[in-house]
């Protein structure tokens, strides 16, 4: 048996709102009080996330390949494994586009007047988040997913740099040093650098740290006031449709009361009608 949630998040995002109103109405027919008020709850999905969540719920094996890959990936970036880090960023790059092109068919499908009007950039963003925010990637798994998501962090940077400071060669001696007088200088100097350039290095490193908290944080804020504007919208776009259905409701009353007004016209009319009927016949009587 289908799932009604499922379907709820592959339809067009479009009937949402109503699509949602006749499960909550259909769960409190049958009684099931506490299933209405989660339905009541469920959120109405971003176009953006609405393809994403047509891949999730109708390719998940894709999604769940994406997913192992991105464990991968972080496990690289953690060890600072360069080549291996190189090897799978150019595979994320090669799956996410390939599952952008897989949702935008099944949502062109799903909804072919979107045709080309699909938020593609915003569709590639949250499959990336995916690779590298593992609570995205869940999300991403779910199906439920109510807006588009994007990655604060590193991203797809190796961190080169910071391989190339831990990874510290020894120098070699000049040709004229001995290894005593000048040439102990002369190392001294070069780890001197060294460790300059690595304080440099972590100096960045502290700053882009700061610049990823901070954006975040932006990003939190703006994705949680993305997300009461939405509630804003879907509250209006209830009383739209409850505003409609009283409308629709008042129009059939006054159609019956019309009918009626017309019917009891009529009646009247007769009544008339009768009553002129009877005083002729009075009249004929007295005449006679």
């Amino acid at each position: 048996m289908p799932d009604p949630v499922a379907e709820l998040y592959t339809a067009p995002p479009d009937g949402f709102v109503a699509a949602r109103a006749e499960l909550v109405a259909a769960a409190k027919a049958a009684g099931q009080t506490d299933r209405a008020k989660q339905l009541g709850k469920l959120r109405k999905p971003t176009v953006a996330a609405w393809v994403v969540n047509l891949l999730a719920l109708r390719r998940p094996e894709l999604v769940d390949q994406l997913v192992e890959l991105s464990a991968a990936l972080r496990s690289a970036q953690r060890q600072l494994k360069g080549d291996a880090l190189r090897e799978l960023t150019k595979q994320r790059r090669e799956a996410v586009g390939a599952l952008v092109k897989e949702a935008v068919a099944l949502a062109t499908k799903a909804d072919p007047g979107n045709r080309g009007k699909l938020p593609v950039a915003e569709v590639e963003a949250t499959l990336t988040a995916a690779v590298s925010d593992a609570e995205v990637a869940e999300q991403v798994r779910s199906g439920r997913l109510v807006r588009a998501a994007s990655y604060a962090g590193f991203g797809e940077v190796p961190r080169p740099n910071l391989r190339l400071v831990t990874d510290e060669q020894p120098e070699p001696l000049d040709a004229a040093d001995d290894g005593d007088g000048d040439g102990a200088g002369s190392k001294r100097a070069a780890e001197a650098e060294r460790a300059a350039r690595r304080r440099a290095v972590e100096r960045e490193l502290t700053t882009a740290l700061a610049a990823q908290k901070s954006t975040a944080k932006d990003l939190d804020k703006a994705g949680k006031a993305e997300t009461d504007g939405e509630a804003v919208v879907e509250r209006a776009e209830a009383a739209l449709q409850e505003a409609e259905r009283a409308r629709a409701d008042a129009d059939a009353a006054l159609g019956r009361l019309r009918a009626a007004r017309k019917a009891a016209e009529r009646a009247a009319a007769q009544a008339r009608r009768r009553v002129g009927e009877v005083e002729a016949a009075l009249e004929a009587m007295d005449e006679e």
